[in-house]
């Protein structure tokens, strides 16, 4: 299969690009599609064996559930179960954080069809914010399934070129807006009962949610293969094919004989012998630089002469703590530990 790449930065492209995308989307096909967390791979949502394209495409496990990106919020009351003692609290935060990067995890209707939801009796909703999805899914006219345009537990795209090195001659479109926002995927919530389970850190941090008032709040996001309750919940994601390793004291780090190290930093370098590459995550220790600029530095470190990636954590809080669980997850959260076998 040939994989197509189609500009959609002017008005003339962006028609183009839509109309195409929406007519592949209505023949059954998977198309790539930027949101402004990173690129999904999109299908639709009601359509089961469109959906299972998507699973076939990214090689991932049918355990592992989907997003449900819907055109507007009238389509919440058509996927969703709602209880009472939630409905408020679910109306408060679609006012405060959608169209965005907040993933809700509701009750499932029965026109969701299993294979989206991995069998599980909920889903997972959001609206992207990202204009060009936006216009997509609206022509469309009906939800669409969309995880990250990439290989199971690989580095989740941030441009279309990333998408194409992951998923080209698996799929026949890939729409090209430049890089994407946010950098990371959405945070994830499960609303149930009046209260809400963080199941993915992202954007949306647990302070904002706090700032809100919504409690009671817990996290849960360690998982499985038998309790995912959301994507992005196996203990090992995101991951690059070189072993990475998250070293709290940079300074007393030395590497093995002819190891050839690469360095993801948080503080201030430019030279250091031990690392043959060394990517600054922000010069301004900016988190929200650092979120956009996360995926995109590891795949360039992502080397055949890199042996090992070497990462120095990020403040945990706020939008650090959705950096530190992609870094932590991409390392199978192995702190300070040996090397991963290659």
């Amino acid at each position: 299969m040939k994989t197509e790449v189609v500009p959609s930065r002017t008005g003339e492209e962006r028609a183009e690009a839509a109309s195409k995308a929406v007519a592949l989307l209505r023949d059954g096909k998977t198309v790539a599609l930027p949101t402004e967390t990173v690129y999904g791979l999109a299908a639709d949502a009601f359509n089961p064996i469109a959906v299972a394209k998507i699973f076939e495409a990214k090689e991932r496990p049918r355990f592992d559930p989907l997003i449900v990106h819907l055109p507007n919020e009238e389509w919440l009351e058509h996927v969703t179960k709602i209880d009472k003692l939630s409905r408020e609290l679910v109306e408060k935060l679609i006012a405060q954080f959608w169209p965005g990067p907040l993933t809700l995890v509701l009750g499932r209707r029965s026109i969701v069809p299993e294979i989206a939801t991995a069998g599980l009796d909920t889903v997972a909703v959001r609206i992207s914010a990202h204009e060009i999805f936006a216009e997509i899914v609206r022509a469309f006219g009906k939800p669409l399934a969309a995880p990250s345009a990439n290989r199971f537990g690989r580095i989740s795209p941030t441009t279309a070129q990333h998408v194409q090195d992951e998923l080209g001659g698996r799929i026949p479109l890939i729409v090209d807006a430049g890089p994407t926002g946010h950098g990371i995927e959405s945070t994830i919530i499960a609303v149930r009962h009046g209260g809400i389970d963080i199941l993915r850190r992202g954007p949306i941090t647990a302070e904002q949610l706090r700032g809100m008032s919504f409690q009671p709040m817990s996290h849960r996001q360690d998982a499985d293969a038998t309790t995912v309750r959301a994507p992005g919940q196996l203990p090992s994601h995101y991951a690059p094919q070189t072993p990475l390793r998250v070293v709290e004291d940079l300074n007393s780090f030395s590497p093995k004989p002819n190891q050839h190290c690469a360095l993801l930093a948080w503080n201030a370098i430019e030279k250091d012998k031990r690392f043959v590459a060394i990517r600054n995550l922000s010069e301004r220790k900016d988190l929200r630089e650092a979120a956009a600029n996360l995926f995109r530095y590891l795949r360039e470190l992502d080397a055949p002469d890199v042996d090992l990636i070497v990462a120095e954590p990020v403040p945990d809080q706020g939008l650090g703590a959705a950096i530190m669980d992609r870094l932590h997850r991409a390392a199978h959260d192995r702190l300070d530990a040996p090397d991963r076998p290659g």
